[in-house]
């Protein structure tokens, strides 16, 4: 009796030995806390579609279709102030937009610095035009405000004082080809009498706005004290508002600005007078911890088409 209960005592231990759960060994700690390798991937920033910056820096790269993950922003300065924020971004500017304080740099394209001299001689390849646009000549809410808008437009594109304005602000013109203000002046009677009362109004393309506020400026003293106000949302809305289909509403202006040439659509024959104030030239930004000092078209199109992602592989 003894050897049957010995035996049944051992055939339990051994039953409960087979039955206790099997534990896994515990996970490297050294493999568990492996780094992962940090990459500079870039974040593409770009303009909306009627941008005239956006049209002269995609056709100087030859791009056919823009990358699905670019972030689209609103203005010149908002595309500063975003690739400013982002040590991996890079974006596309006008060469009048204040680098430093935006905590930019703007890049060589294809060897050569964007520049006055560089732009003049054609050496430097991604430019265009800061073009204008008026309302149809006896459009305008007075006979006044059409003559004091002829005789700042002749301040703009042809002065001396008013080329060498906005050459200080950033655009590019040729001084050449001025004539003194005083004078032009004695072909607008209108800047000698008091303007208190009339407001000039502009829209249409941001990148414009240091060179045309510089000028206007610089104007106010010089024809009777008038007063301006600046809408400035995009070179879409420069020619709508002005002969287009905003003309007539809320949002119309005297002049509608464009950074590129205006389009077919876009029928300036119309208007009291339209042209070119200055040359830009568009510039590659990245945020001022980047090393990169300069771009090829190639490098830019394979950025902006999405098939190059990390900057250590730009070349």
């Amino acid at each position: 009796m003894k050897k049957i209960l010995c035996v049944l005592f051992s055939l339990m231990l051994l039953a409960g030995c087979s039955s206790a759960p099997a534990t896994e060994a515990p996970a490297s700690s050294e493999a568990a806390q492996e780094p992962t390798t940090e990459t500079s991937t870039i974040n593409v920033y770009t303009r909306d579609a009627t941008s005239g910056t956006r049209e002269a820096f995609e056709n100087a790269i030859g791009l056919e279709e823009l990358t699905a993950t670019a972030i689209e922003v609103s203005s010149n300065g908002d595309m500063a102030t975003k690739v400013g924020a982002d040590e991996n971004g890079i974006g596309y500017a006008s060469l009048s937009t204040d680098f430093e304080a935006n905590n930019v740099k703007p890049l060589s394209f294809e060897g050569v610095a964007p520049s006055e001299e560089t732009v003049l001689d054609g050496s430097y390849a991604m430019q265009r035009p800061f073009a204008f646009v008026t309302r149809a000549a006896g459009d305008f809410e007075s006979d006044e405000k059409e003559q004091l808008v002829a005789a700042f437009l002749d301040y703009l594109c042809n002065s001396t004082e008013g080329m060498l304005v906005v050459q200080s602000a950033g655009g590019i013109v040729n001084l050449d080809e001025s004539t003194p203000w005083a004078e032009l002046a004695e072909n607008h009677p209108i800047v000698n009498q008091d303007n208190s009362a009339i407001t000039i109004s502009t829209c249409g393309s941001t990148s414009v706005e240091g060179t045309l506020s510089a000028a206007l400026e610089s104007f106010v003293p010089l024809a009777g004290n008038f007063q301006f106000v600046m809408n400035q949302t995009g070179s879409g809305d420069g020619y709508k508002r002005v002969l287009g289909e905003e003309s007539t509403g809320v949002n119309a202006a005297d002049i509608g600005f464009a950074s590129r040439n205006f389009n077919e659509d876009e029928d300036v024959s119309g208007a009291m007078s339209s042209g070119t104030y200055a040359i830009d030239a568009v510039v590659a930004i990245v945020n001022t911890a980047n090393t990169l000092t300069d771009i090829s078209a190639d490098s830019l199109n394979q950025i902006y088409s999405g098939t190059l992602t990390d900057f250590s592989a730009v070349k």
